[in-house]
């Protein structure tokens, strides 16, 4: 059966280049009528995980995810799946020093701004903050990574540098971990603690 990853598949091999039938055919079988544009992993993971705590199954509701490998991709992937291409309803999470990507992009593809929420710095910094860096340091001693974070801390270039900061640099010093941190910052946010951006882009699917 048809689901949501086979269309961000089919998607994704659009945007390099390939044929858009199956993608076509695919949002037409599963009823999808909101594609959710995110530069990568990580964001997809933490707005999943907040969809699941709100008890919302976004695939049923015809919204998919989508993870674009980049801001710079904004144009391309607004133009395939906004009014230039399936005429889906686009929204997304932009980071700030990336919105002019996301400004040129959907005004090319004649797409509104209106669902499109700018993080600060970028999401994960969004979650550390909204949580407090003594919170985060507890999840990351949790799940075993107490060791990581002290050789992080440890190295010169990151003497006297803001806790948040280090905090945002260890969660992308290795592969994979800001996809999981995404999800367990999420989990760990109280109701009243889930950063505006991420709040308000659910709020609006």
């Amino acid at each position: 059966m048809a689901d949501m990853q086979a269309f961000r598949d089919a998607v994704r091999d659009w945007a390099k280049g390939g044929p858009g039938g199956p993608a076509s055919d695919l949002a037409g079988r599963l009823g999808v009528r909101t594609a959710v544009l995110l530069e990568g992993p990580s964001d997809l993971a933490a707005v999943e995980a907040l969809a699941a705590r709100r008890g919302r199954d976004l695939a049923t509701e015809g919204v998919c995810v989508v993870p674009m490998g980049g801001a710079m991709s904004i144009g391309r992937y607004a133009g395939l799946l906004g009014p230039p291409g399936l005429g889906l309803r686009l929204a997304g999470l932009c980071d700030v020093g990336e919105q002019r990507f996301y400004d040129r992009g959907l005004k090319r593809a004649r797409a509104p701004h209106r669902d499109f929420f700018v993080c600060v710095r970028d999401l994960e910094d969004e979650l550390i903050r909204a949580l407090g860096t003594a919170r985060v340091e507890e999840i990351v001693q949790a799940e075993g990574d107490l060791r990581a974070w002290q050789t992080l801390l440890h190295q010169p270039a990151h003497h006297g540098r803001p806790r948040q900061e280090q905090l945002r640099r260890f969660l992308g010093t290795k592969k994979g971990r800001k996809i999981r941190y995404g999800r367990l910052l999420v989990e760990a946010l109280g109701p009243e603690q889930v950063p505006p951006p991420l709040d308000n882009l659910l709020r609006c699917l």
